[in-house]
């Protein structure tokens, strides 16, 4: 009885073993069928498409769909892809259907930059992203006095320690925080950097620039700004002023429009 025990579990782990090499062996041999591409959709605006995709894994090769599954490298397409800025997740594999799936996930871009050279997307992740499709989303806009440096252009995120100091940096930090407040999100229309980098919010309200200065304590300028909009300005009259200047710690100082 312990022998035929020991030969049933010796059958089973040959089985387990030399099954998924037998059936790879004879997927590999398989031509491939299709390409299966998923990319997720962007709320307004999309970064890239599936038919651009495809058009990138065959571009320069053979058609892919009736080639060899094992004549077909799976890391090259792979890669390829990862090239590409606008992407954050790339998978391929392949199925036992005999097809190639592709499954990417778009970068989620929270600001548009125009700087010396370019125009681009800001993602949730601080990577800089070129704007190559037609099309205007709805973000919030930056420009001005901004340096986009080769280590941006190659992926490294402005929050990352090799990018040692960039105004972008300072105004990721002020756009999430703008995004994520009901209040400044309405009322902020674009971020202007000016000659001597100090960053100015100019707003969808009103005839005026707000002067931040520095991104130090941002947070606490708009909260004084926030303040001062709903108990002076709706007195003063929204287009009283031409300048809000927040650069001074605990003062807001303005200049009437003469």
């Amino acid at each position: 009885m312990r022998i035929l025990k020991r030969i049933l579990v010796f059958l089973a782990s040959s089985y387990l073993v030399v099954a998924p090499v037998y059936l790879t062996y004879l997927i590999r041999n398989e031509r491939c069928r299709g390409v299966n591409i998923y990319v997720n959709e962007l709320p307004d605006f999309n970064l890239i498409t599936e038919r651009e995709i495809y058009g990138i894994i065959n571009s320069g090769n053979p058609s892919i769909t009736g080639t060899k599954l094992k004549d077909l490298r799976i890391c090259d397409i792979e890669d390829r892809l990862k090239k590409l800025q606008e992407l954050r997740v790339v998978e391929v594999y392949f199925t036992v259907d005999g097809n190639i799936s592709i499954y990417v996930l778009q970068r989620n871009p929270i600001l548009r930059v125009f700087a010396a050279g370019g125009d681009y997307f800001l993602d949730d992740e601080g990577v800089l992203i070129r704007k190559k499709r037609p099309g205007t989303p709805r973000l919030h806009v930056a420009g001005g006095n901004i340096t986009v440096s080769q280590k941006m252009l190659n992926g490294i995120s402005v929050l990352d320690t090799a990018i040692k100091k960039s105004v972008l940096k300072d105004i990721y930090h002020i756009i999430k925080y703008i995004r994520n407040d009901r209040f400044w999100s309405a009322q902020i229309d674009q971020i202007w950097v000016d000659g001597e980098s100090e960053i100015n919010l100019i707003p969808r309200t009103g005839n005026h620039i707000i002067h931040l200065g520095s991104a130090e304590d941002f947070v606490g300028k708009l909260e004084n700004l926030e303040a001062f909009y709903t108990k002076i300005l709706p007195l003063a009259g929204w287009d009283t002023y031409k300048r809000i200047n927040l650069e001074f710690k605990g003062q807001i100082v303005c200049n009437k429009y003469q």
